[in-house]
């Protein structure tokens, strides 16, 4: 046996190195774990975990920012190229573990169940198409481009098709897909910032916006890297503990995702018996009434505004002559100030107003039986054959678009620059699957669990006895929690309760009793998944302008170490830009994770696909097919939203495809790009450019193909 080189004997020091490094990082991370549970039994308040929680881990980010401060290219842009397969899997499944995953995954399988509801794709769809990602990413993708010796994605295209127009396009979209994606992070970072620390939604945005900041400015793909392989360990503590809990307390065993089928049987009974309980159905029959009453306001808006602005201001008259309580005055004062101060504004929400209340007025508060496979019946009447239809042609459509996304992703590719070779490339999306497929198997386990919590033991406690999280967590944000009397009787229905798919992961541990310390631990987890994702976006977003389209360079920026301190102050004005849309929370964090990938798969992935495995693949047409591509995709998803629809008078669902929901317009804009490119490299097989160069180069960028 060769004695090993001098080279591979330095790479072994540095990965002992590295060991002893993360090591270091989880006794301490286990320690803090076990200081703040002892001072919490001590009498510690809960108001002042949450911070240090956050405190804690966001210096420690900085430190890891500071530490990997770097001005050099090869390490800002591709962190050197020397990370083992093992840690740039855990960072990578970080990048991957965004605050959609960590999140909004479990609360998307408690809410719409196996089978999805109102045309959506249940959960489930979102654990099988993103892992089947992971295999594209594997087997088409990441050991060719990390051949290469890229920096960026749009090198890529630069690379391999030559002239600007490919590059320029490839920039753009990195730019679009990668901001809607950070955006949603920005809104989680938000989120759990506000809880942890008590603070408004926007001011916890900046707090958030900060550590990402420090993660990424200072040190780029350097010291991101070494911040996501931390931030894994503390989000993969913060999903296990919750979920291993409510396992052991249920089940008695602590593997969740082996033992947890034996729940779906009981929360098939209970929802059986919740959909014909008396109590459940008076519920239900107040929310039609109110449905019935805005279909009322709906059929004359002024009317029904000017009536019920003279009903209110009489309903203050009349409580100041009975000198009523000073709260009740200010309650219909409230009320008052609230109404839309126009036609138009009263008629968006007393639509959305009516069609939330008939959704409630459905059994189960209009969500779907947990464990029916899809929606409708395919034996039952034309109705329910239509919806069955719908719900599989939703599940696959929306599964083929975050698998063609998360191969297109500019974010997710880049991290596959930073290993040393193509052997380590393959490996590292083995270790990716792997550190994912722990939590993704765990999630599904976790939405059983809790559902089966709230079934059996919230529902039927009086209202004087609910916990506390519940109205804690609806300061934070009413779309979170929900909890009202409906039927008056003092104690809570399972549809007098509305929780956010947002709210399933983040409330588990004290839904299960744990010590508030967990909770802290577990909105650490959530802003380490948000914090982990954005860095990877921000810096995608930032390479994007400065390194791919030439930013600076007319001004004179032509050294290597200019282009990265403009990289930084690029990355700067993003990230103000992404908080400045997040304030305005656009959307909930899946269904903006969701429309990211339709676009990341119709812009990127036929062009890599085809540039890689097909020679003949052209400049013009791969120029063509990501317009085209992007453009059908694009215009799915701005014609079907709801403001669009309703601005321009048209029917909610009228403009869909098929069925197919607005978030999975990456199904028809793939389709397009492949058959655009396949078409017009026929037309334009290699065409000479004005620099002598051929437009589709000759020679084949992969030898090993």
């Amino acid at each position: 046996m060769s004695s090993p080189t001098p080279f591979q004997q330095k790479y072994a020091t540095y990965k002992w190195r590295l060991h002893r490094n993360v090591l270091v990082f989880v006794v301490l991370l286990l320690s803090l774990i076990g200081v703040m549970g002892w001072a919490e039994q001590e009498g510690l308040s809960r108001n002042l975990i949450g911070p240090i929680f956050l405190f804690s881990t966001v210096m420690l980010y900085a430190l890891i920012g500071v530490a990997g401060r770097t001005t050099n290219a090869e390490e800002y842009y591709v962190a050197g190229r020397r990370i083992p397969a093992f840690y740039n899997g855990m960072a990578t499944a970080a990048d991957w573990m965004s605050a959609a995953s960590f999140i909004s995954l479990a609360g998307a399988l408690y809410l719409q169940g196996f089978s999805g509801g109102g045309g959506q794709a249940g959960g489930l769809a979102y654990v099988m198409g993103w892992t089947g990602g992971f295999c594209l990413v594997a087997l088409l993708i990441a050991p060719h481009l990390r051949a290469m010796n890229l920096y960026t994605l749009p090198d890529f295209f630069s690379q391999r098709y030559g002239g600007r127009w490919p590059r320029l396009l490839a920039a753009w979209a990195a730019i679009l897909c990668s901001f809607t994606y950070v955006v949603a992070q920005i809104y989680g970072i938000g989120l759990i910032a506000s809880r942890l620390t008590g603070v408004q939604f926007e001011i916890g945005i900046l707090l958030g916006l900060g550590g990402v900041l420090l993660c990424s400015f200072l040190g780029g793909m350097r010291a991101i890297t070494w911040t996501q392989v931390a931030q894994y360990i503390i989000l993969l503590l913060a999903f296990l503990i919750p979920v291993t809990w409510l396992a052991y307390k249920q089940l008695g065993t602590p593997w969740a995702p082996l033992a947890y089928a034996s729940q779906l049987s009981k929360i098939t009974e209970l929802e059986q018996r919740l959909i014909s309980d008396p109590a459940e159905l008076a519920v239900r029959q107040e929310f039609k009434l109110r449905a019935e009453t805005y279909k009322a306001r709906l059929a004359n808006v002024d009317q029904a505004l000017q009536q019920e602005r003279l009903t209110l201001e009489q309903r203050v008259r009349d409580l100041k002559l009975q000198n009523a309580d000073f709260s009740l005055v200010a309650q219909a004062r409230r009320e008052l100030l609230a109404l839309p101060k126009n036609a138009q504004s009263a008629k968006e929400i007393w639509q959305r107003a009516m069609t939330e209340n008939e959704e409630r007025a459905k059994p189960l508060g209009g969500m779907p039986l947990h464990g029916t496979p899809f929606q409708g019946d395919p034996n039952g009447s034309p109705q329910a054959q239509d919806a069955f239809n719908q719900s599989r042609l939703n599940f696959v459509a929306l599964i083929f678009c975050l698998m063609a996304g998360t191969a297109g992703l500019p974010h997710l590719l880049t991290r596959y620059y930073t290993v040393p070779n193509e052997a380590e490339a393959r490996l590292s999306v083995a270790w990716s699957l792997f550190f994912i497929a722990i939590l993704y198997l765990s999630a599904p386990a976790l939405a059983v669990l809790v559902k089966f919590e709230v079934m059996n033991n919230l529902v039927g406690s009086h209202f004087s006895e609910l916990p506390h999280w519940l109205a804690q967590w609806s300061r934070v944000d009413t779309s979170l929690v929900e909890v009202t009397d409906v039927n008056l009787d003092g104690i809570l229905q399972f549809g007098e309760l509305k929780l956010g798919a947002d709210m399933v992961m983040l409330a588990s541990p004290e839904l299960a009793g744990l010590p508030y310390v967990i909770s802290g631990l577990v909105a650490a987890g959530g802003f380490a998944a948000a914090l982990s994702t954005a860095d990877g976006l921000l810096l995608t977003i930032s390479n994007a302008f400065v390194h791919d389209m030439r930013l600076g360079t007319k001004n004179g920026v032509e050294t290597a170490e200019g282009r990265v301190i403009l990289s930084k102050f690029a990355l700067l004005a993003v990230a103000m830009c992404a908080a400045f849309v997040a304030a305005w929370k656009p959307a909930e964090i899946l269904a903006l994770v969701s429309a990211s990938f339709s676009l990341a798969a119709s812009a990127f992935f036929p062009g890599m696909v085809m540039g890689i495995f097909w020679k003949r693949t052209s400049r013009q047409a791969v120029v063509l097919g990501m317009l085209l591509g992007l453009g059908v995709t694009i215009s799915y998803i701005v014609w079907n939203a709801p403001a669009v629809r309703s601005g321009l008078g048209l029917e909610p669902l009228g403009g869909l495809i098929g069925g197919i929901q607005p978030i999975s317009a990456g199904v028809l804009g793939v389709p397009v790009g492949f058959l655009t490119i396949w078409l017009a490299s026929w037309v334009w097989p290699q065409l000479e450019s004005t620099d002598g160069t051929s437009a589709s180069h000759t020679e084949n960028p992969f030898p090993g193909l």
